[in-house]
């Protein structure tokens, strides 16, 4: 899947580009899904709120077609995440045991998502550690442009 991450001005074509390549859309855009990160827990918390009653008030504001995703950096994290509620778990920057770590915990409860860090050289190796989804900004927003030109040569000996 892609992320976000996308050319101002360029979104729907690059996002076509994911699709027409046999990827798939994170999000088109913001409205498209809720999604809980880090500043938001931190500043969630500062209030004295925590990560079920923050997944509880979105649930409760978000309309009931919308998944609710938690952006979490451990396993323990993605347990509590999957306990409390959330639709997806989306496991930013963990290394390859943490991550199988976290699929043991919460594996077929929520969809769990790898995200960060991850390039053509450890994809397959993400994969088998048995999360559902893999997300790559790379797709969107570090894409190298393909060099395609015409040269015509005449065949003529008049030109």
């Amino acid at each position: 899947m892609d992320t976000r991450k996308t050319t101002p001005g360029l979104r729907l074509l690059e996002k076509y580009a994911i699709r027409a390549g046999g990827g798939h859309n994170h999000r088109i855009h913001l409205g498209d899904g809720v999604l809980i990160k880090d500043n938001h827990l931190a500043a969630l918390r500062s209030r004295g709120t925590n990560l079920k009653e923050a997944l509880a008030l979105a649930k409760k504001n978000a309309p009931h077609t919308l998944k609710i995703e938690v952006e979490v950096t451990t396993a323990e994290d993605a347990a509590d995440a999957a306990d409390a509620g959330a639709d997806i778990v989306m496991l930013d920057n963990m290394g390859l045991e943490d991550m199988r770590r976290a699929v043991s915990l919460v594996k077929g409860r929520v969809l769990l998502e790898a995200s960060g860090g991850i390039t053509l050289d450890n994809v397959r190796a993400v994969a088998e550690t048995g999360v559902d989804l893999i997300s790559i900004g790379a797709l969107t927003h570090s894409v190298r442009a393909l060099d395609i030109n015409l040269e015509l040569e005449s065949q003529s000996p008049h030109l």
